[in-house]
């Protein structure tokens, strides 16, 4: 009995002490906690209860040369009400549940009348102070909704939380939508304007402190902790929305017509490099519609075919080798190099031709032959020259996804055949993006001078100008300029004479080139025979501001020239500009209204000329030697003027000199001069470019006859 006791007593005691321990232990671990871990665990649980919220900034506007809205942020609101606030008594409640659910109803017809009061009852039961009642909800019905029973009391006494949010919204839907593009930092996707000025224009969010309530959502905590958001600053494209509208409808209806794959239009002016149009269209199967999906014409590099022949021309004429005026033989319309046949859509009269009609006429077999026969022993010196007028650098205009232009090097034997340089003449076996080729026809309209393109001119903030951006030049001059007005002759003639005749009947002159060019399928060749067909120029010829190129992929309705698909689309948006653009014109029937002065497109002697102007009232800084023969035009309602060169050797461009000046131009070179009529010089007999000798007789066509 007594050892029985001893050993209950010995339990309980062990017992006791377990306890003992187990206390010390909890004490222990309670001091530890409040002196070592207490701070960092308040912390926490102040992290758990209270936290700071993103405030989204309102994000800056993209807007077109006038000032339309291409892309904006409208302000969208998530309304929540603090059903279960102190300040509302259930007398207050119960007395308007019934006409505020009626309201809500009637203004989102997503729930009934009764559905609503049994959503308001519920959540009054539980306490909810964080209701949700619409996401997405307009400004305007924000404003109806201010007006709704217990609502229209505000935040605090009738419990109405509104949080503000944005949608990004494109007024003009697909228009230029690509090149607006769109940005996602979640996913880090970056396209378009959106995506190269987001720094810019996504502003600086600001923060607001929140409180957990017991439903596990957060609701604002209204008082000094809050800070303001800095709203993004908004970009001032080029984009002129009207011609951008015109490009866009004449691309889409010639790509239904041809039944095309895809396409593109981009239309910049020649000065300042700025895309004033630009168009990518894309057949969806799916939608069975042209959408706005690529960037075409800016991210997918492409053989040029014949439009590079311009590039070949040029270094021809470099070499000194050849005059426009020498003849190549093509034969029946075709020739080999190393086993491989090239050939002309059609033979040229009996095969002997000038290069100036290989040209025009859009020659494979005489540009290859020129090129062969010129740089076949050395063909590094052809790619050198390519290099030098900056063909194989991209262009670094700030939207992303630019293509590389690619131009192969005869030091890379693993890509350099017997076949290669013949064929890189006409176009094939290198890679560019339209917007690259058309920078290139681009700085020869702008008499040598490459500008980048340009797709902002202006950073702004609240309406004010913060930024004003400056056209880039990328190359100061990419061939000397005797050169370059012959490769404006060059592409007037393909206009007059050759494969862009469907282009010379328009009241301005165009200059440009066609290209037909062959798509290549993988490993398979072009046997596949698709085709990209293309134009690429500029007007007015006589004094340009606008160049364009576009493009139509796969066309499928028998028609695949360049000629007869592309140069449509050019034609109808060089028609919309020229009717639309008053400072394009030259002719004073244009330009007689309001305080503008008709101020006559002339070429003549700088001392000549500036006594003429002066003595009608015009204020000029000439800058020129009065013996400089200068080109006049109207550049912002005032007279501009710029150097005229008359190469020798070479016959000059004449046309819109006076009878008297051209005249003396001629004689000086010595050339036999034949007057047809009275006025400006329309026409003239010997091309600009062509190589000359004295005694050559020259006819020139006057405007009045």
């Amino acid at each position: 009995m007594r050892n029985t006791r001893k050993d209950i007593l010995w339990k309980v005691y062990l017992v006791y002490f377990g306890v003992l321990l187990f206390s010390i232990a909890i004490v222990v671990k309670a001091v530890y906690i409040q002196f070592a871990e207490g701070e960092a665990l308040m912390e926490k649980a102040k992290e758990q209860e209270l936290r700071y919220f993103n405030i989204e900034a309102i994000r800056g506007n993209i807007l077109a040369n006038d000032g339309s809205l291409l892309a904006s942020s409208i302000p969208s609101f998530e309304v929540r009400m603090d059903v279960d606030s102190e300040h509302i008594s259930d007398k207050f409640f119960n007395e308007k549940v019934d006409s505020l659910s009626y309201s809500l109803s009637r203004l989102f017809k997503d729930r009934s009348v009764y559905q609503y009061k049994q959503l308001l009852m519920k959540a009054r039961k539980s306490g909810n102070r964080y209701l949700l009642l619409k996401r997405k909800v307009t400004y305007e019905h924000l404003k109806e909704i201010r007006t709704f029973p217990i609502l229209r009391k505000g935040k605090y006494r009738g419990g109405l939380i509104i949080i503000p949010q944005t949608i990004r919204k494109l007024p003009y839907k697909e228009l230029a939508r690509r090149t607006i593009g769109y940005e996602n930092e979640a996913e880090n996707i970056h396209v378009g304007l959106e995506g190269a000025y987001n720094s810019i224009l996504k502003g600086v969010n600001g923060k607001q402190l929140r409180r957990r309530i017991s439903n596990g959502e957060w609701k604002p905590v209204w008082d000094e902790n809050e800070m303001e958001p800095e709203n993004g600053k908004d970009i001032v494209t080029s984009i002129d929305i009207n011609i951008q509208d015109v490009a866009g409808h004449a691309l889409l209806e010639h790509l239904r017509e041809h039944e095309a794959l895809q396409g593109c239009v981009v239309l910049m002016e020649v000065s300042t490099g700025e895309i004033r149009a630009i168009a990518n269209l894309k057949y969806d199967s799916a939608s069975q519609q042209y959408e706005e999906s690529y960037n075409y014409a800016i991210g997918e590099s492409i053989e040029p075919g014949s439009t590079f022949k311009l590039a070949s021309m040029i270094t021809a004429l470099e070499s000194g080798q050849i005059s426009l005026l020498d003849t190549v033989d093509t034969g029946d319309g075709w020739t080999t190099y190393y086993g491989s046949t090239m050939q002309d859509v059609h033979k040229i009269r009996d095969g002997r031709i000038t290069y100036r009609e290989a040209f025009e006429q859009s020659s494979n077999v005489g540009i290859s032959l020129m090129i062969d026969s010129i740089y076949g022993e050395h063909p590094e010196k052809y790619i050198e020259l390519l290099y030098r007028i900056s063909l194989n650098q991209s262009l670094g205009v700030e939207l992303p996804g630019e293509g590389e232009p690619f131009i192969r090097h005869p030091s890379n034997k693993k890509i350099w055949y017997g076949t290669t340089l013949p064929w890189m003449s006409i176009g094939y076996g290198i890679t560019m993006t339209p917007l690259q080729i058309l920078t290139f026809y681009n700085a020869i309209a702008n008499n040598g001078v490459m500008v980048k393109p340009m797709f902002v001119s202006e950073i702004r903030y609240a309406g004010s100008k913060v930024k004003k951006l400056y056209p880039e030049i990328i190359n100061e001059s990419i061939c000397s300029q005797a050169i370059v007005d012959t490769m404006r002759s060059l592409l007037e003639g393909v206009v007059e004479r050759g494969t862009a005749k469907i282009l010379n009947n328009t009241v301005y002159k165009v200059a440009g080139k066609t290209g037909t060019a062959l798509i290549a399928k993988g490993k398979s060749g072009y046997g596949n025979k698709e085709y990209n067909a293309s134009f690429v120029g500029y007007f007015p010829a006589d004094d340009p501001k606008y160049s364009c190129i576009v493009f139509v992929n796969r066309p499928r309705r028998g028609k695949i020239y360049g000629g007869s698909v592309a140069a449509p689309v050019f034609r109808e948006i060089a028609d919309k500009v020229y009717a639309t653009q008053l400072d394009i014109h030259t002719d004073p029937d244009f330009l007689a209204s309001g305080d503008i002065k008709p101020v006559p497109a002339v070429i003549g002697r700088a001392g000549d000329l500036e006594k003429v102007f002066t003595e009608l009232g015009y204020r000029i800084t000439w800058g020129f030697n009065e013996n400089e023969w200068v080109r006049t035009s109207i550049d912002n309602n005032k007279v501009k003027t710029s150097k005229k060169h008359i190469p020798l050797n070479y016959m000059p461009n004449v046309v819109g000199m006076s009878a008297r000046d051209a005249t003396y131009v001629m004689e000086q070179l010595g050339l036999n001069v034949n007057l047809t009529g009275k006025g400006k010089v329309k026409f003239q007999s010997v091309m600009p470019g062509d190589r000359i000798k004295p005694g050559t007789n020259i006819n020139l066509r006057l405007s009045m006859i």
